[in-house]
């Protein structure tokens, strides 16, 4: 009986226009945030902070960009991994070749490099869709590896190819602890949410799903494809560059072209799908899905084996591990096709009629 409308008029276009138009959903939003940014750095352990809660944030802001480009405008995306790629490095040559340049700015030129690369290998989705679309993009992972792997000039030169960061600041403070950085990852996501947030709900985001619906019938009333194709490549690239330059500098700390290969970018498209669609809870449900539930898995089966009075070996949990991994994303895909985040949805709508039949 808590979760009820009843007595939350609407008096005014703002408040019927706010994000969250139900006094329960405020409160809960509050409560998370609350608890992310108070209580978790708090409590959580520093292996927590490294192995789960900083992989998770920024693989959350990822998929919130691939999202946009797949889930809100249609367009089929296998590039993700190349626009990270891009990002980092973008992000990490502004930084070291711009001596003083603060650490924000360096991420959000990152961020925009990595847009103007979404939108060269989007100029394809004015032509081709589906899944030759998909092959373009896919193209811009390989020409990302080529590009990081044998043009020296990204690398400042290094023999190897890989490079690092290090001495990490934000207005003076220094970030160089777990909880710094996740805080500061945390604070990236909640900003760029929002934004997202509130361009799906503006005139952007219907043209980009009128697009995604019927891109001719889109045309017929006005919509132009070209902007809002390479609009939503645009926004989608900027967040995933983003997303790279954090992984980059917060996550792994040095890094080389194979740690952005094409297994992050299905990693990625399997958020958005297994997450739900055209939704920007979606993309939180999916990379908690991705990430945390392989990090659980490899810590109960042992455990599930030393109840029942067996020894179950390193290969043998990472085997079962990948099974029981693989077997949950073809069940939830069968059970409910449209993603966690539709299921989170059916449970709402439930809610607000229990204890009530209808």
């Amino acid at each position: 009986m808590l979760y009820r409308e009843n007595g939350q008029f609407k008096t005014s276009y703002r408040s019927d226009q706010q994000i969250f138009p139900i006094a329960q959903d405020r409160i809960a939003i509050a409560m998370i945030l609350a608890i992310a940014f108070i209580a978790v750095p708090m409590l959580a352990s520093d292996y927590i902070f490294r192995a789960i809660l900083i992989p998770f944030v920024i693989m959350a802001l990822a998929a919130l960009g691939v999202n946009i480009l797949v889930g809100y405008c249609g367009q089929i995306s296998l590039g993700s991994g190349a626009f990270m790629a891009v990002g980092a490095y973008g992000a990490y040559n502004f930084f070291m070749r711009l001596p003083g340049l603060p650490l924000i700015p360096a991420l959000i030129l990152g961020g925009l490099c990595a847009t103007f690369f979404g939108i060269l290998f989007g100029l394809p989705s004015l032509r081709v869709k589906g899944l030759y679309l998909a092959v373009a993009t896919l193209a811009a992972q390989f020409f990302s590896d080529w590009m990081f792997l044998r043009i020296k000039w990204f690398t400042l030169d290094t023999p190897s190819g890989a490079i690092s960061v290090s001495n990490l600041q934000v207005f003076g403070l220094s970030i160089e602890s777990a909880q710094s950085k996740y805080l500061f990852c945390l604070a990236v996501l909640a900003v760029l949410a929002l934004l997202a947030k509130n361009l799906v709900r503006g005139a952007i985001g219907r043209e980009w799903m009128a697009i995604r619906d019927m891109d001719v019938a889109a045309a017929v009333i006005g919509i132009r494809p070209m902007y809002a194709k390479l609009s939503a490549f645009a926004v989608s690239s900027f967040i995933i560059g983003v997303a790279g330059a954090l992984w980059a500098f917060f996550y792994l700390g040095a890094w080389e072209p194979g740690a952005f290969s094409v297994d992050l970018s299905f990693k990625l498209l399997f958020m958005v799908i297994i997450g739900g669609l055209g939704s920007i809870m979606g993309s939180f449900f999916g990379a908690a899905f991705i990430v945390i539930l392989p990090i659980a898995l490899n810590q109960f089966l042992p455990f599930l084996a030393g109840l029942i009075g067996r020894d179950i070996s390193t290969t043998a949990a990472s085997h079962a591990e990948l099974m029981i991994f693989g077997g949950l994303i073809v069940w939830f895909l069968i059970v409910e096709p449209h993603g966690l985040a539709k299921l989170w949805s059916t449970a709402k709508q439930k809610l607000r009629l229990w204890p009530f039949p209808h």
